[in-house]
């Protein structure tokens, strides 16, 4: 793996929109050989929602941009507005939701990296737009 040192600009990484909302990752292995954890942005349109999952290996760090949004973390509520930071535990089952009435931008990072990144997301309820 190279390590690079340009820029890497959000609009230039496909969204994944697998657990909801449209998450890019913007440093990761994969596009910068970053080897501690990974990182981007979300953006999350009202009422749109990053489904619940855990990180068996990695702590995340979130921080709001912009909007309104509720953070559950192991079915505790948490409000996070613009400038509300938040470390969600190795381990803990969270979810977020955007509560208000315009789009949500939202910086990540997880670190440290789990061992295979097959390994790194554990989800606990279904994707948006599948089966219950």
């Amino acid at each position: 793996m190279t390590t690079t040192t340009k820029a890497i600009n959000a609009a230039d990484v496909t969204p994944n929109r697998r657990r909801g909302g449209e998450i890019r990752v913007t440093l990761s292995q994969k596009t910068c050989g970053a080897t501690s954890g990974f990182g981007g942005s979300v953006l999350l349109r009202p009422g749109e929602y990053v489904s619940e999952h855990y990180h068996p290996y990695s702590e995340e760090f979130i921080h709001v941009i912009t909007g309104e949004l509720e953070l559950k973390v192991e079915g505790e509520p948490v409000a996070l507005g613009p400038d509300d930071s938040f470390m969600v535990p190795i381990g803990q089952r969270h979810r977020l939701v955007n509560v208000g009435d315009s789009t949500a931008h939202v910086i990540f990072h997880l670190s440290p990296l789990a061992p295979r990144p097959d390994l790194g997301h554990v989800d606990t309820e279904p994707q948006p737009g599948e089966p219950l």
